[in-house]
């Protein structure tokens, strides 16, 4: 609970809190609604589809702008147009003019506001707390959600059932009024920006190529697609396990996902326990495994009890297994790039659920409910023997700060930030003993180059001198190259460390920064500047 005791933090969570309560009451009267004016079962799966999709599309964009703008203004404006987007369906549904597609329509915009939303608000959380509150912070943020699931739905049924799916749609649209306000008056102390924000298509191209040369996340995005896509069976087939496998109605509805949201509840208040216990693989296993259970049992139970009770399982296990995977993106992301490496996480999650909702909605409609369930069980059974080859890694609280240690050499030429392309070569003296330890640093160091930025990364080896090693790698623009080394990290630093104590030279490893030209000659009567062949830049004594 510590990170309560930082006053934003506790009144964004109390205001998301109130915002999470009116969307789950909203998402049961979409659901509801599609289910009593008529639709098959694969339009009924399509509101959790739809939902979801734009999360898949637009979360790296979303990530890249939270990354280089104001992440309290991107989620204030996410927030506003959530609101206009339900007053608008609810005056719809008021006047009875809502039909299939125009309902998905609608929950697709609401999945737009929440894609952009996303990134914002769960980056924001390292602003709000110290890093070693955050995994603390994730947990609560997800227990939050999970205590309005507990009581949305079912109070989600009861308001559907007396008063129509439009009162859910109203009492939603007035839960956002709490968190506009919060976020309006909050004034978070301004980091001041060194150099200028990237282009959007610059950004998500960072942002992929960090998650890319990474391979812990790589891991965590494909357990949590192949998650997505198998679990999602339960939530997004829901309103047919009620009506047809229970023979229920809306208030059956409500307490299925009550029961599915308490049982989140308590796999957040146990998750704490259960890492310390175990490995974070050996906990996603169990989630998967349990999710499983709670699917082959929603697909074979008539009874109420026993799908509630298959449903609280199904509960836990989704909450311990996304709560693992959010917070290891979190901990294996600096914060230049949080933001869109928490947006491929969602995209491949979220994309794996849109995909999964469309595809057991289409097995529900040809092969029946209780099969789509119970291959879908089969499926989560399947992830649980991946991670025997793509297994998980612990989750360790590296100290992804800034390194500032590099500061920006003094140049005698006119350079500009669009300057470029900038060449830069590391010469390193290593003994032939030392020769295979140098290049096993090496290969770390070309996958760091290549994460934050460097272009066409080489190694080359004097063939008159062997002791003499060359790196060598491009950067499109000085401003690239600039940006590139203070994406440095102090858990990068180890790497940089070991390099210097192999090299055997009186100095410093010798650093050339080069500008690469064309042939031919420009003069300018402003002095020398970035016109000529081999302009080389060089001091031996600063970092690379």
């Amino acid at each position: 609970m510590s990170p309560f005791r930082h006053r934003i933090f506790l009144t964004v969570w109390l205001a998301s809190l109130a915002s999470n309560l009116g969307g789950l009451i909203q998402s049961v009267g979409a659901a509801w609604l599609m289910t009593s004016i008529g639709a098959s079962a694969d339009m009924v799966a399509l509101v959790q589809a739809s939902m979801t999709l734009p999360i898949m599309l637009f979360s790296l964009m979303a990530g890249a702008i939270s990354d280089n703008f104001d992440r309290r203004r991107l989620m204030l404006v996410a927030q506003l147009f959530l609101l206009t987007v339900s007053v608008a369906l609810t005056l719809f549904a008021y006047l009875g003019l809502v039909t299939p597609w125009l309902l998905l329509t609608f929950t697709f915009l609401v999945g737009c506001g929440i894609a952009f939303n996303g990134p914002a608000w769960q980056s924001l959380v390292g602003e709000m707390v110290p890093r070693h509150d955050l995994p603390a912070a994730i947990a609560l943020n997800s227990m939050g959600f999970n205590i309005a699931r507990s009581v949305g739905p079912a109070l989600g049924g009861l308001i559907v059932a007396a008063a129509g799916a439009f009162a859910a749609f109203a009492i939603n649209a007035m839960s956002y009024l709490g968190l506009i306000l919060v976020l309006a008056r909050w004034r978070p102390a301004s980091i001041p920006r060194v150099l200028p924000p990237e282009s959007l298509g610059t950004a998500m191209a960072a942002g992929i190529r960090y998650v890319a040369m990474s391979p812990n996340l790589g891991v965590v995005l494909l357990r949590g697609a192949v998650f997505g896509f198998a679990a999602v069976a339960v939530q997004a087939l829901m309103p047919l396990i009620a009506r047809d496998l229970i023979q229920g109605g809306p208030f059956t509805f409500g307490l299925l996902l009550g029961a599915f949201g308490a049982g989140a509840v308590g796999g957040a208040l146990l998750s704490a326990r259960l890492r310390q216990a175990m490995s974070l693989e050996a906990l996603v296993r169990i989630a998967f495994v349990g999710f499983a259970i709670c699917a082959a049992v929603s697909g074979v139970s008539s009874s109420a009890a026993m799908s509630l009770a298959a449903m609280a399982l199904g509960g836990a296990s989704w909450v311990l297994a996304l709560s693992s995977f959010n917070a290891t993106v979190q901990l294996s992301s600096p914060r230049w790039v949080v933001g869109r490496a928490l947006a491929l996480y969602q995209m491949a999650t979220f994309g794996g659920m849109a995909f999964g909702s469309w595809i057991w909605g289409i097995s529900a409609e040809n092969l029946g409910t209780t099969n789509a369930l119970l291959i879908s069980a089969i499926v989560l059974l399947a992830g649980a023997a991946l991670g025997l080859h793509f297994t998980l890694p612990e989750m360790k609280s590296l100290n992804l700060d800034p390194l500032n240690r590099w500061a920006e050499p003094n140049v005698a030429l006119d350079i500009r930030t669009r300057s470029g392309p900038i060449v830069v070569t590391i010469e390193y003296l290593i003994r032939e003993a030392d020769t295979g330890v140098f290049l096993a640093i090496m290969a770390e160091r070309r996958r760091i180059r290549r994460r934050d930025g460097a272009r066409h990364w080489t190694l080359l080896r004097d063939l008159e001198n062997p002791e003499l090693w060359v790196e060598r790698y491009h950067s499109p623009t000085w401003l690239e190259y600039v940006r590139h080394n203070q994406r440095r990290t102090h858990a990068d630093a180890f790497v940089g460390e070991r390099l210097r104590a192999l090299h055997q030279g009186p100095n410093p490893p010798s650093v050339r920064r080069m500008i690469e030209r064309q042939t031919g000659v420009m003069m300018s009567d402003a002095g020398p500047r970035v016109h000529e062949i081999g302009d080389a830049l060089t001091d031996p004594h600063r970092s690379s």
